[in-house]
């Protein structure tokens, strides 16, 4: 296709499209379907888009940038959503738009598993409000997990109480959370089935512990060094943010007069460490078989390298709004068929005799149709591997493409010809 095609075929494809194909693509769950949400960065060097905007570059490149919200069913890892945020928006501020447009699509009784991007108290409240079953991390600074964590009492290894995970080496215990919301008017709706899961790891508080100790002698250091040379200390806000253990009083000129770690802040750092929360709503699960669920959202990483990498899309490469439209769509059905051959190669046989999925697309590149004017359409012969492959995709091999020959001669009759045969 020429430029100007392709200009004319992304700018022809409209939002109406988009709900179109979401549709239908929320008829491939089933019910209660484990889906899980994630978003990347993309990268864009110019500026003539409404959504490019400065943000956290998940690429750790100086550019402005996109977000990419994608979510996908953990069973088969099949992309059903997509939509595109300003690069300027967290993760948690997006989440209210994403579950409405899913419900508008027709996305019903499924699963939501986030992770701590998206863990807010403001999402959990809208999960019990509508319903919606989810498994979802949060951060054990939310009031309601820290207190149970408190309860816990001080320990030396372990908390007395918690149990141990065999298959991911944690401590955990749960937790039935009674947790109320108010609605529309003075009404209000109790949280279903909501549980916390609480685990534990010696080993993460330890490292954790090292890595605070560290940050507080090095903190140390540079105010020591700011109050001997008589250094003119920086702005309240960022002396706030780079020496957040101490408390620094300073005088008229802003030189160091004194300092003083600040304990509470510091024990506050150290209470939490080591563990995590993971809260569901609406499910009868166990702590452990809410860490397996949660931990196949591992699986999301992959398939935004392979749109980065494979599918040439870790750029914006469009300059209007309705060429940036028609392109995530055709980059959507890009991953969702994507998706589908590396979930094939993945679970039948295929995935023992080619390394990857790229091995396996580049064993069938030499296949070829050949068409001329006035002539039948010929395709090449399916050799070797390619037969497998066809097999493993429950694809029919053209005739007169497979492998062996039947002759088509006509043999001669057996028995006693006929009296008017000569």
């Amino acid at each position: 296709m020429s430029p100007g095609d392709i200009t004319r075929l992304t700018q022809s494809i409209t939002e109406k499209d988009r709900q179109a194909l979401l549709r239908l693509r929320s008829e491939k769950i089933g019910k209660m379907e484990l889906c899980a949400v994630d978003s990347t960065s993309r990268s864009a060097y110019g500026s003539s888009l409404a959504d490019i905007r400065w943000g956290h570059n998940k690429e750790n490149i100086a550019l402005a940038q996109t977000n990419e919200v994608v979510v996908y069913t953990l069973s088969n890892h099949m992309p059903i959503y997509y939509m595109s945020f300003p690069g300027n928006i967290p993760d948690s501020r997006t989440m209210g738009v994403i579950q409405s447009d899913l419900r508008c699509a027709g996305f019903m009784n499924y699963v939501m598993i986030t992770d701590r991007g998206y863990g807010t108290v403001q999402i959990l409240e809208d999960n019990i409000l509508h319903g919606q079953p989810a498994i979802m991390c949060m951060k054990t600074g939310h009031k309601f997990i820290s207190d149970k964590i408190d309860s816990l009492g001080d320990f030396n290894v372990r908390p007395d109480g918690m149990e141990i995970d065999l298959d991911s080496k944690l401590y955990y215990k749960q937790y039935d959370i009674d947790y109320k919301v108010h609605g529309n008017g003075k009404s209000e709706k109790a949280a279903s089935k909501m549980r916390l899961n609480l685990f534990f790891n010696p080993s993460w508080r330890s490292e954790g512990q090292i890595n605070i100790d560290m940050k507080v002698e090095g903190q140390r250091s540079c105010l020591q060094k700011m109050l001997e040379g008589k250094e003119e200390a920086p702005d309240d806000e960022t002396l706030k943010k780079d020496f957040c253990m101490f408390d620094v009083k300073l005088d008229k000129k802003r030189h160091v007069i004194s300092f003083e770690k600040n304990e509470k802040k510091y024990n506050d750092s150290l209470r939490l460490l080591g563990f995590v929360a993971i809260v569901t709503l609406g499910l009868d699960l166990t702590a452990p078989q809410a860490l397996a669920h949660y931990k196949l959202r591992d699986e999301q990483e992959k398939y935004f390298q392979q749109m980065k990498t494979e599918m040439c899309s870790d750029r914006q490469r469009n300059w209007s709004e309705d060429g940036k439209t028609g392109r995530l769509f055709i980059l959507f059905v890009g991953l969702v068929i994507g998706s589908y051959i590396r979930h094939i190669w993945k679970t039948t046989g295929l995935h023992s005799m080619f390394a990857s999925s790229l091995d396996m697309l580049d064993e069938m590149r030499n296949i070829r149709c050949i068409e001329r004017q006035g002539h039948t359409t010929k395709i090449t012969p399916f050799v070797g591997k390619q037969v497998e492959i066809a097999k493993a995709f429950g694809l029919d091999i053209p005739a007169g493409c497979e492998p062996g020959y039947k002759s088509k001669k006509v043999g001669r009759k057996r028995g006693r010809p006929k009296k008017n045969e000569s």
